[in-house]
């Protein structure tokens, strides 16, 4: 008998380390009754049961966990094969796959990506939202832009520059509240707070004013929301200033106070950093946010 397909491998990797055929179909963008038949495959090629089924999902067997290490050794090798391969491109045709917060996706990059698709019309890019760690050396991103350092081995980091951060608020807030003139005008705002993210009381923290989570009255930690909160007036809050000074729903006030600056990182696997259509979407990224880090 032929050895089983390594999509079969794959499909039972990603159903053991989520748990259940549902959220591996969603990881792997095939449908659940295909990723069903691909678990069935490999157990009657293997001779083996691989899961068992629990209340809250699917459980490996002993014989499925035993195998676990192996597979992801076969993952590991599969991730690095397709890198050299795409590392050793040598056009500017073709896909580059970048993600970026939601917030940076949403509110920053779409003009940036347009002036992109117009100088290169032969790169295609697909554009991932997210604020969590994307894994580059799996494929599922070429880039990644990102707030803070990435840790990940076998990838090129660059810091690219710090964007300047203000704090605004709606016209609309600040007709009905004043516009604030000292710090005990600003203190006395409303703010739009995050939810269990906890950033915003350890900055106001270092300014040497303490808060806590019930100090503000509406909370989220979707950014992309936050500062649409911002904008509908619930209270004053801080965004990058090439988003809030291009807003016209909103002032920028208390320029009296000092805000950190935002790091901002660009980040690739070191198998692509020669890739040409990499490299050029990597230069233009950085070209763009140091524009945007210059800002008056």
């Amino acid at each position: 008998m032929d050895a089983p397909d390594w999509t079969l491998y794959r499909s039972f990797l990603t159903v053991a380390e989520t748990g259940s055929l549902s959220a591996a179909a969603r990881l792997l963008r095939l449908s659940q009754p295909t990723l069903g038949r691909h678990i069935a495959e490999l157990e009657v090629a293997l001779q083996v049961s691989l899961f068992t089924r629990a209340p809250r999902g699917l459980v490996l067997t002993e014989a499925g966990a035993a195998m676990l290490p192996a597979a992801r050794q076969m993952r590991d090798a599969a991730a690095a094969l397709v890198l050299q391969a795409a590392g050793r491109g040598q056009t500017l045709q073709g896909t580059v796959r970048l993600t970026a917060s939601r917030v940076v996706s949403h509110f920053v990059l779409p003009p940036i990506l347009a002036d992109l698709r117009l100088l290169e019309p032969g790169i295609a890019i697909e554009l991932v939202p997210s604020d969590s760690s994307e894994n580059l050396l799996f494929r599922e991103a070429d880039i990644a832009l990102r707030m803070y350092r990435p840790t990940q081995n076998d990838v090129v980091t660059r810091h690219l520059c710090d964007l300047p951060v203000a704090i605004y608020a709606a016209k609309s807030f600040l007709d009905r509240h004043g516009r604030p003139e000292t710090v005990a005008d600003f203190l006395r705002l409303d703010f739009v707070g995050f939810d269990r993210d906890d950033l915003i009381i350890r900055t106001f923290a270092a300014m040497g004013i303490p808060r806590n989570r019930d100090d503000f009255a509406v909370r989220c930690d979707d950014q992309v929301v936050y500062w649409n909160l911002v904008r509908a007036g619930c209270g004053a809050g801080a965004a990058q200033r090439s988003i809030g000074d291009n807003d016209p729903a909103v002032e920028r006030i208390a320029t009296f106070i000092p805000l950190p600056s935002l790091a901002v990182w660009l980040t690739a696997p070191e198998a692509l950093r020669q890739n040409p259509r990499i490299r050029r979407v990597l230069d233009h990224l950085a070209a763009a946010f140091k524009t945007l880090a210059a800002l008056p």
